[in-house]
Parts: structure tokens; sequence; C-alpha cells
């Protein structure tokens, strides 16, 4: 009889594992305690996706909930993205790390001192970011009515700016700096950016809802997004982001921002040397560490909650990315020993999406009890 019952128990559906149970009732506190109007979370475990669920609503007012097929801003993951398609040239070498960024991109105005790929791909380009210095837009007249599905013509948002550091003398985080790239990439790869990703990145991994996230494309199941204004939930902004795909302007559901995570695990995207490169923290020119890879930011898990990387020797370090933006929080966070992986997305502004991220991980992998 007790064979019977152990045999009953392994054909169990992996739903009715007690983790999954624990994350469902740990993503409805969250909802609860942050006031949350959408969320949509993905676990993948042994580089397999085990966990799959939206929560809320995607469209408040209309009563429309999140599930699976809702799409959500990735805001600065697209980052990740543009650095595998970066990575991907550069394993076939047509895109080099330490070739002036102005061999590709020569529209791109002479600075002081010559900025390289590497450098753009590690946020240590000196490219000015949103409000760290003084960002400079090219007028002009242009004959498509949406202009910066170029990424060549979004340069014109920025690339007369002037450098806010020398490249190489510190990290500096900057969106610019990888639409940059993202032109650097359409021209060594000889294809517009957009169907470089699509053709490299998500064809192979089956990613269908992945896209550029243009205003004036009707986009069935987008999100809309909320804010916390004078303490009271409401609709968002819509904001066009057109001008920054490569740095933050691509859409997608839950389902293919897990399955890019578990491609970057499973070492299907760029080979594992390549992928060693891209997750080693980048150092500046007088040999201090960032927290920041090529594409990738670092992280450290410590006592069940994920905390800001520092050099302190604690914890275990994870790579991954966020993003912030009008209408979206996202969170990409994987721990490549474990072939672990949490993926976050949220219609709401207002959500502390590292606690939400924190919280996952604490139930994935408990804090070791104290002695």
């Amino acid at each position: 009889m007790k064979i019977i019952c152990l045999s009953l128990l392994l054909l169990l559906p992996a739903s009715a594992a007690p983790w999954k149970k624990d994350v469902d009732a740990a993503m409805r506190d969250e909802m609860k305690q942050q006031e949350l109007v959408g969320l949509a979370v993905g676990v993948i475990k042994n580089g397999h996706i085990e966990y799959l669920k939206g929560y809320g609503w995607a469209d408040r007012e209309k009563q429309m909930p999140v599930t699976r097929q809702t799409l959500f801003r990735w805001a600065s993951i697209s980052k990740s993205l543009t650095a595998v398609a970066a990575l991907q040239l550069w394993e076939r070498g047509r895109l080099k790390p330490e070739e002036y960024v102005r061999k590709y991109v020569p529209e791109f105005p002479a600075k002081a001192a010559p900025i390289t790929v590497r450098h753009l791909l590690c946020h240590q380009g000196g490219i000015v970011h949103y409000t760290n210095g003084p960002v400079v837009v090219t007028l002009r007249r242009y004959k498509n009515p949406n202009p910066f599905e170029s990424v060549l013509l979004a340069l014109d948002t920025f690339k007369h700016s002037p450098v806010v550091n020398a490249p190489g003398e510190k990290y500096a985080y900057t969106t610019h700096g990888f639409i940059l790239l993202s032109a650097a990439v359409e021209r060594a790869g000889k294809k517009k950016f957009a169907l470089q990703v699509h053709d490299r990145i998500a064809q192979p991994l089956g990613m269908a809802t992945l896209q550029p996230d243009y205003q004036w494309v009707n986009i069935p199941n987008r999100a809309v997004g909320y804010r916390k204004r004078d303490g009271k939930v409401v609709v968002s902004t819509d904001t066009d982001v057109s001008w920054k795909l490569g740095g933050g302007g691509v859409i997608s559901n839950i389902d293919d921002l897990a399955k890019f995570a578990g491609g970057l695990l499973n070492h299907r995207l760029v080979k594992p040397a390549t992928r060693a490169k891209m997750w080693t923290q980048q150092k500046t020119n007088d040999g201090q560490i960032t927290t920041y890879g090529l594409g990738f930011s670092f992280k450290k898990y410590h006592e069940g909650e994920v905390h800001k990387w520092k050099a302190d020797g604690q914890g275990v370090l994870l790579v991954g990315h966020s993003g912030s933006q009008e209408k979206t929080r996202t969170y990409m966070i994987l721990w490549p020993a474990k072939k672990l992986a949490v993926v976050v997305m949220t219609n709401s502004q207002h959500a502390n999406i590292g606690k939400v991220t924190g919280r996952l991980f604490s139930v994935l992998w408990p804090p070791e009890p104290l002695r």
C-alpha cells in the first residue's frame, strides 16, 4: 500500500508542488501589501520553466485580468537583449569589443576620447543618461512620421550631448549608450536591429510575443500602466519609447521573458566562454570592480533577501537586470550555478520590484536557519 501511495505522489501534476503554493501565497501577499494592479511571475528551476502565472488586472477599468498573454514593457531588461545581440556578432567576428564605435557608426560625433564597443556594453563610455548631464537633442524634419523606428535616427536624441566622464574612468549607467550600441549592432550585422533580435534570439527560443513597443502599432493584450498619485492608484501616462529600442523599448508576455532567462541559463544564445565574459564584473581604468558586466548587472542573495552587490564576501552572486519605466517595473535575476531564475513583470510603477523578487527567492531558496 505504501508503494502504491508513493507512486501516486510521483504521478501528481507539477502544480501540486508545495513550493508553487508558497510562491502563489507570497505573490498574493505582495499584491496586497504594495497595492499592485497587475503582476506576472515566472520561475525557472534546473533550467526548465516550472511556474508561470498572472495576478490582478491588465486593465482595471475594463476588468481585464493579467494572463500569460498579457504584454508588459521590458524597460531596461531590453539592454540585456542588446548585449546578447552584440556578443553574438562578436562571436562571428563582425563586432569587435575593443574597436571604436565610430568605425561602425560614423554618424556619432567624435568625442574628446574614443569610445569602444566594450565601453558601451559596461556603461563606461561616458554617454549621458537622463539627468546626469545636459542632453542635447538634434532637431530636424523627418520623412518618416515615426522616425525612431530606425535606431540610427534615434541617435538624434542625444548624439551631440557632451560626455559625462572619460571612457573607462567610471561606471555611469546610460540608456543612450545602449541606443548607440544598438546602432553599432545594426551596422555590423547588416540588418535592422529589431530583425536581428528576432532572428537570433526570439525565433530560436520561441519568443512569439517579443516585439518593439511602438505606440503607433495596435498591439493586442498590452497592459495598461498604473502609478500612485496623492495616495491613489491611477492610470499612468503612455509615453513613446520607440527612440530607445535597444535601451528600453521592447514588450512581451511573461512566457517570453522566462524563455529568454532559460535560454541564457542553458547556453542557447551564446557560447559558454562568451557567457562567462558577459557575466564577469568589469573594471574601470584604475582597477575598480563595478556592479555591471556586459549588459547585465550583479546582485547578492544573502539571508533570504536580494541585495545590491558589494565586495564584502557575503552571499551568493546573482546576475540579471531590472527595468523601470512608465507603465512598468520588471526584474530578471539568475543564479547560474543552480540553473535557477525568476522573472517578474508588473504594470504598477509604484512597485518595489526588488522586494517582490527577493520574496520569490526566499520561497525558492529559504535562508539557512539560525543556529
